[in-house]
């Protein structure tokens, strides 16, 4: 009697495992979720490296801020600064305005607060500016500052996430030479 009571509280819990997993698969029948509307791709991907760029910001202790793998590189601060103030030349001309005439300068963001708060704006900006125009906007036409050439606002947009994500892998370096963990390496809680 044992041995059957046993058998069948193992069948019974092997049927409600299975139908819970049953229960969580989608239906075969279920249309695919449409995709996401270019402007929120773009939007997310954008702060995306935003947020990734801030938390450094955040984090990386005050003392730090000046620190240069060696002398020939920009400081942990000078990297933020110029990431952030590049943002600028996407938000300027798309906006029908003249691009910064160079990077921020760290003597005009002497603290730490100052540096992070900057980054924050530069992201916010941006983020406001690829809201604003939304999926049809994303086609508006712009001058490059660079090549002088139009270009559309989202390739635009595209080209700056990348040079943000290039600047966040060598601050990933920065942070590994002064004997740091980013925090996007940290295990999660």
């Amino acid at each position: 009697m044992r041995k059957v009571l046993r058998v069948s509280s193992l069948v019974l819990v092997f049927c409600l495992s299975i139908a819970g997993v049953m229960a969580q698969a989608p239906a075969k029948d279920a249309a695919p979720k449409p995709p996401d509307s270019p402007s929120k791709v773009l939007l997310d991907s954008w702060n995306d490296i935003g947020r990734k760029l801030i938390a450094m910001a955040e984090d990386m202790p005050e003392d730090k801020y000046d620190f240069k793998p060696n002398p020939a590189q920009r400081s942990f601060a000078e990297q933020l600064l110029h990431a952030a103030g590049a943002n600028y030349f996407f938000i300027n001309p798309a906006r029908g305005m003249d691009a910064p005439k160079g990077d921020p300068k760290r003597a005009d963001y002497k603290t730490k607060a100052a540096v992070v708060e900057f980054v924050k704006k530069s992201f916010g900006d941006s983020a406001a500016l690829i809201e604003s125009k939304g999926d049809s906007g994303l086609n508006d036409l712009m001058v490059d500052p660079f090549s002088k050439n139009q270009s559309r606002i989202s390739d635009f947009a595209w080209g700056f996430i990348e040079h943000d994500g290039e600047h966040y892998g060598q601050l990933v370096v920065y942070y590994r030479t002064a004997g740091l963990v980013p925090p996007e390496s940290r295990p999660k809680k």
